[in-house]
């Protein structure tokens, strides 16, 4: 097979950035992305937690960097995407995991937990998008990958304000995947189901909360940061050049049972 005929998962000379690198589905996409030869950004709440990280994708030949990024407060955004411009002189992709769902029925919502919720899933993931979408735009090319949720799609009870959020999440891609397309930018997200993290794993280590979710997954098993880590290499990829505007479901089938 010639070149030309093989897809490519090459990400030598890409530089990504991730947010929520620290753990969880975030840490997964930044070693993955790093295994297929990006150059990292890795976003964490204050840069000395994401030391370790560093210390590892650099063990793997590769350059990365650790940068403070608050979604709650936008100044470290931009402030941790100008740090990385000046690092690396380019962001090629952009991946936005950072993503909180507390759990309220909705008659118990505060309008504390409401404005959270949206400012840290809607709010910080726009104008996370928009700081480095201005960059993109800039050198006419750049993927940005949304971590959405089956929640988007599925209803999941006592978390209707988070399945609000990632719904919008879904919505967002596609505004942002139509209006950027002549720069050159895809836009697409990612939905999981529950995969196993640390931030599952309390609630996962019910036995009955896990036969219930198992109910609802076809193929039969929890997923693994892996199975996630895997779809953003894909989104971030040549392989993946024509693909803008889509929401990847990871859900093991719970969407279509």
């Amino acid at each position: 097979m010639t070149a030309s005929t093989t897809p490519s998962f090459d990400l030598t000379g890409k530089v990504v950035l991730v947010t929520g690198a620290s753990r969880g589905l975030g840490r997964a996409a930044a070693l993955a992305c790093a295994g297929a030869g990006a150059d990292l950004v890795v976003g964490v709440r204050k840069a000395a937690d994401g030391e370790e990280l560093v210390a590892e994708i650099e063990k793997r030949g590769r350059r990365a960097l650790a940068v403070g990024m608050d979604l709650s407060d936008l100044s470290t955004v931009r402030s941790a995407v100008s740090a990385a411009h000046d690092r690396f002189g380019r962001i090629d992709v952009l991946v936005n995991n950072v993503g909180i769902g507390p759990m309220n029925l909705a008659v118990d919502v505060t309008e504390e937990d409401f404005d959270y919720t949206v400012d840290i899933n809607l709010k910080g993931t726009f104008f996370t998008t928009q700081t480095v979408g201005k960059l993109m735009i800039a050198q006419k090319s750049g993927r940005i990958i949304n971590m959405s949720s089956q929640a988007g799609t599925v209803t999941l009870r006592a978390e209707s304000i988070y399945c609000m959020s990632k719904a919008a999440i879904n919505h967002l891609t596609r505004c942002l995947a139509a209006e950027w397309a002549e720069h050159g930018i895809t836009v697409n997200s990612i939905a999981p189901t529950f995969i196993h993290t640390d931030g599952t794993k309390p609630a996962l280590s019910d036995p009955a909360f896990h036969r219930q979710v198992l109910n609802h997954i076809p193929l039969g098993r929890i997923g693994d940061p892996i199975d996630v880590a895997g779809t953003v290499v894909f989104l971030a990829s040549p392989a993946a050049a024509l693909i803008t505007g889509a929401n990847i479901l990871v859900d093991g089938g719970w969407s279509v049972a």
